[in-house]
Parts: structure tokens; C-alpha cells; sequence
């Protein structure tokens, strides 16, 4: 099962992910860049595979470059505090 199968799934992993970012000394900024990055990347390139994550790609695909690292800094910040 993919981690994009499932929206728990996904949030776990990136908190995972941000967590071992952090370890290595990475800053909030830098793993804010990196979100949007990654959120470019599958917005681009993944199909949503839930209702969540398409509601988060429409949001993605009708915001201008300041939204889209807004909603990448949103959704860092939502899977560290859930």
C-alpha cells in the first residue's frame, strides 16, 4: 500500500520525515521549501488518491506560487501538531 493510499497514512509519513529532517539540523524555512517542493512535484505528477488529497490539489492548482508555499507550510505545520 502506498502512503499515498491513505490521508493518515501520508500525515505520519511526512511528520516522519519532518522529524528526521529536523535531526539533521534542517530549519523550519528550509522544510517549508522542501514541502513546497515536494507539493509542486505531486501536484504535477501523483493523482489524488482520496478525497483529501484532492481537495488539497485543487486548492494547489488555482494558488498563485505564495499560496502554494503557504499551503505547504500549512500542511508541515498540520502534521506536527496532529
Amino acid at each position: 500500500m502506498s502512503v499515498l493510499s491513505n490521508y493518515e497514512t501520508w500525515k505520519h509519513f511526512l511528520n516522519d520525515r519532518i522529524s528526521q529532517a529536523k535531526g539533521m539540523g534542517l530549519n523550519e524555512e528550509t522544510i517549508s521549501n522542501l514541502a513546497y517542493e515536494i507539493g509542486s512535484f505531486l501536484g504535477e505528477k501523483v493523482d489524488p488518491k482520496n478525497e483529501q488529497e484532492r481537495a488539497i490539489k485543487e486548492l494547489w492548482d488555482v494558488g498563485d506560487e505564495q499560496e502554494r508555499k503557504t499551503i505547504a507550510g500549512l500542511m508541515v505545520k498540520l502534521v506536527q501538531h496532529s
